[in-house]
């Protein structure tokens, strides 16, 4: 992205804010793996989103209070010798001319600088309870601090505004550069299952299956990689929906399901595939693998302006109930089993989520207590899924231990929808022909 659209970012963010209000956002911490390693750095999603800094420790203030500086970045001075060992450093002068800072200091010097920022700010937007908790240590501190010092003149804002309602709001509506780029994430994503697709065998490990993913992702510009940690899981694992141990042997006669998305410019896909290890559905796998795959269809058929998330999900429940009583794994009608809730031991998860730079993306899901109604720009997922436990004593023997989910990423249109995934194959007999080449 160009700084250009940051700072339309900024100023857009800037009018939603109106007159007297100030914005923080603190960049994700860095975390410890283990001893002195540390795992990457990735940059919280609202500050790069507002400025392309992709630093630790910055703060991004935003004001309409303040009569110079609208946008205002604290970061890590310039340190010769730290830059040394750790890598290059914008400083706070690289910060004006790189980012178009209206000012810059050491983040060291936040605690110090705050007071100027907060007085005759009426409204502070900042998410309580977010992701960096020293951050909101101390600017909680700062605020508690002015308050009791108030009779000196420096009033401090005294509504706190969650982020949501503002820039998670922007975040929602993907404007033609967030797309093209959610296009480049979701061709990465197709290099990346085709080729485990191809690959795939008995006796491969799950881990293999994942080093295919991330090498076309990064062969392809992806700097993070994926955009969450992926999910290979082969036989009864794919009944797990957040398996992430990728150790198992896969085996003659199991499926393997593939839950991951390539991350480029960050912003990420979210694709899940789910496929026979020896290229060959038996029929209780291919019985589910259809039941799921109409589901989907249908949700993807759905999808277009005006439509509900919650409206999707109904409809692919109902198409899964229908064919699990086709089957013989429910018993009773559609409208017992959504009432008695049977059917959540195959399918207990949502059918959607928003999806940009995080794989779970900002936005409101309700809107004055109703859901919300989609709108062209906005980009979500549709994913059902049927998970027939290993030890789910009241199916029949053949669907036990059998995990299938459908994944695609659907852009809202104007005059409908489109699927950004569709390239990567999800019909029985694509996925048999690619995987027989």
């Amino acid at each position: 992205m160009s700084e250009s659209i940051f700072a339309s970012r900024r100023a857009e963010l800037l009018r939603r804010m109106g007159p007297h209000a100030v914005a923080i956002f603190p960049s994700t911490p860095e975390a410890r793996r283990n001893s002195d390693v540390e795992h990457h750095f990735r940059q919280d999603s609202d500050v790069h989103y507002l400025t392309g800094c992709e630093e630790p420790e910055s703060v991004v203030v935003l004001s309409t209070a303040h009569p110079e500086h609208a946008f205002t970045l604290f970061l890590r001075p310039r340190d010769k010798e730290q830059e040394t060992w750790t890598g290059r450093r914008l400083g706070v002068e690289g910060a004006v001319k790189a980012l178009g800072a209206n000012a810059a200091f050491s983040t060291s010097e936040l605690d110090a600088k705050l007071p100027a920022y907060f007085s005759n700010a009426e409204r502070f937007v900042f998410r309580v309870g977010g992701t960096n908790p020293e951050i909101e240590r101390r600017v909680l501190s700062v605020l508690s601090t002015m308050r009791m010092r108030s009779r000196s003149g420096q009033i401090p804002p005294d509504t706190i505004v969650d982020p949501g309602a503002l820039l998670h709001e922007m975040r929602l509506i993907k404007s033609s550069e967030e797309v093209a780029t959610l296009r480049r994430a979701a061709a990465l994503t197709a290099d990346g299952h085709l080729a485990a697709m191809r690959s795939t065998r008995p006796g491969l490990r799950e881990y293999q299956v994942q080093a295919m993913l991330e090498e076309r992702y990064r062969a392809g510009g992806a700097v993070y990689g994926w955009g969450y940690y992926p999910i290979v899981a082969t036989g009864a694992n794919a009944t797990i929906l957040h398996y992430h141990e990728n150790n198992a042997e896969l085996r003659d006669g199991d499926l393997l399901l593939i839950d991951s998305g390539a991350e480029f410019d960050f912003y990420t896909a979210d694709v899940t595939r789910t496929f026979p290890v020896n290229g060959r559905f038996t029929k209780p796998q291919s019985e589910l693998y259809e039941i799921t795959l109409a589901a989907a269809d249908h949700g993807i058929a759905l999808t277009r302006p005006g439509a509900t998330l919650d409206g999707i999900h109904d409809a692919c429940t109902r198409a899964l109930i229908e064919g699990l009583l086709r089957v013989g794994l429910l018993s009773g009608t559609i409208d017992s089993c959504i009432e008695d809730k049977s059917y959540r031991k195959y399918y207990m998860h949502r059918t959607s989520h928003w999806l940009g730079m995080d794989v779970h993306d900002a936005g409101a899901y309700y809107v004055g207590g109703k859901p919300r109604p989609l709108a062209p720009g906005m980009v979500l997922t549709i994913e059902p899924g049927l998970y027939v436990a290993a030890d789910e004593a009241s199916a029949p023997e053949k669907y036990r231990g059998i995990g299938i989910r459908i994944e695609d990423d659907i852009l809202v249109t104007s005059s409908g929808s489109e699927n950004l995934t569709a390239a990567i194959p999800r019909t029985v007999a694509d996925l048999t022909k690619v995987q027989s080449r």
